[in-house]
């Protein structure tokens, strides 16, 4: 059996794109050096660090979504929205019945994140 452990994502400005990320989850870093940042939240955690093949922005941010759960799509759409996310999608259900939602940001490298209902609405 396996369990998510972490996201390992890479910058060319890896202190901004972790500060922004900081403020996405809403946490402190608990660990920082060499360049890399790890943020835990949840379950998993995310670690920023440089990289010396990737440069400028995400040509293909729809590859890889990394999915927040949330109870309060909307309310957290509009508190990452102010922190300065690009928004690319916002709140809606992507199906006929139920009330999943979600929203598409992108990050300051272009990566795309969703804010999205937990699988068990209850």
């Amino acid at each position: 059996m396996l369990n998510f452990n972490s996201i390992l994502l890479f910058s060319e400005k890896p202190d901004s794109l972790a500060a922004f990320y900081g403020k996405l989850v809403d946490a402190e870093p608990v660990m920082q050096g060499g360049g890399y940042t790890t943020y835990l939240f949840g379950s998993g955690a995310i670690t920023i660090g440089p990289h010396d093949k990737v440069h400028g922005k995400n040509e293909t941010p729809e590859r890889i979504l990394i999915n927040f759960e949330t109870k309060d799509v909307e309310g957290e759409f509009e508190r990452i929205k102010g922190i300065g996310a690009h928004v690319i999608k916002e709140p809606y259900n992507p199906a006929e019945e139920g009330d999943m939602k979600i929203a598409t940001f992108a990050d300051p490298d272009g990566n795309y994140i969703q804010l999205v209902s937990p699988w068990n609405n209850e």
